[in-house]
């Protein structure tokens, strides 16, 4: 894409629609707050909790958000996406609750099969110890219904049970914008407020409210290896195999988590701007381009949301 055919595209491209995205996302968020009595906010510094967070400054004022942010930490997350977690929840004021799986493998509550296994899928296991721990009733996440084929089997407002479990057939109509939030005991609510976003009405949206991300979003130099159809990154929990070649590319991350199954792509995208015009060219899912436990049916989302992952 050459510079002058950018500049074109974006000025074709409207961004009228994100104003009542953002005023769903308000209102939701706002019903949150007066709903439950412990909710909590899921953030891991990714550009959709990023996102979620800007407009829950709007919604409440920076220094105002009334609930806290959660942060699942696996121990092998992109430090330039923790660092920057930590800067945006003290830049904004916000109570930020970290709980590592590391924890949970000392208290024996999750057990890898070997040391190389994806600490990914254990992140369940601490979540709903960290939900028990602090009593939440609501945790607000930055899922989308584009992301996934299971994620849009969910409801904006997806009830899980006492066990933490989400059950497809069970999750209760949404009419009129009217949420069924009643509670049993031990029972709580994961709330969705960006569902109807797509990756490229996130990435207007950062455009238009110049909304700063991880570096690692955007352009840079990478050492990568091709497996499986993806570009792995080379970092010490992910070394290169026998016989695979270690190359520099020039990549991004369209979606970031633990280190051992998220990958780059490659991109010369340097901006929000230059990321809009990619996104509306691509024919793979964010997750079908970039995670590596994706790929594998054991491993499916659909399962994994109904042991109580987000």
């Amino acid at each position: 894409m050459n510079a002058r055919t950018e500049p074109q595209l974006l000025g074709k491209l409207s961004n009228k629609h994100l104003d009542a995205l953002e005023e769903e996302t308000i209102f939701i968020l706002r019903e949150v707050a007066a709903t439950f009595e412990r909710p909590t906010l899921l953030f891991s510094g990714g550009k959709d909790s990023l996102v979620l967070l800007k407009c829950a400054e709007k919604a409440f004022g920076a220094g105002r958000i009334p609930y806290p942010l959660l942060m699942i930490d696996t121990g092998h997350n992109f430090p330039e996406v923790t660092d920057f977690r930590d800067f945006r929840a003290k830049e904004l004021g916000a109570e930020l609750i970290v709980r590592n799986v590391e924890d949970s493998m000392k208290r024996g509550t999750v057990r890898l099969a070997h040391p190389g296994e994806s600490r990914n899928v254990h992140q369940s296991v601490t979540l709903l110890e960290a939900i028990e721990e602090f009593r939440f009733d609501a945790l607000i996440g930055g899922a989308r219904r584009d992301e996934e084929k299971a994620r849009a089997k969910e409801r904006i407002f997806s009830h899980r049970d006492s066990f933490g479990q989400w059950q497809p057939k069970a999750q209760r109509p949404e009419l009129w914008t009217l949420f069924n939030t009643r509670l049993a005991p031990g029972e709580h609510f994961r709330v969705f407020p960006i569902s109807n976003w797509t990756e490229l009405d996130v990435w207007q949206y950062i455009e238009r409210e110049n909304i700063a991300l991880p570096s690692i979003y955007y352009a840079h130099q990478r050492q990568v290896i091709e497996r499986k159809g993806l570009l792995v990154p080379v970092t010490e929990l992910t070394p290169p195999r026998e016989g695979e070649e270690v190359v520099t590319r020039t990549v991004r991350f369209r979606t970031v988590g633990d280190i051992t199954c998220t990958c780059p792509v490659d991109s010369p995208a340097a901006n929000a701007a230059e990321v809009v015009v990619e996104t509306l060219t691509v024919e793979v899912s964010e997750r079908g381009a970039t995670r590596m436990d994706d790929k594998t049916s054991d491993a499916s989302m659909e399962k994994r949301k109904k042991d109580g992952y987000f």
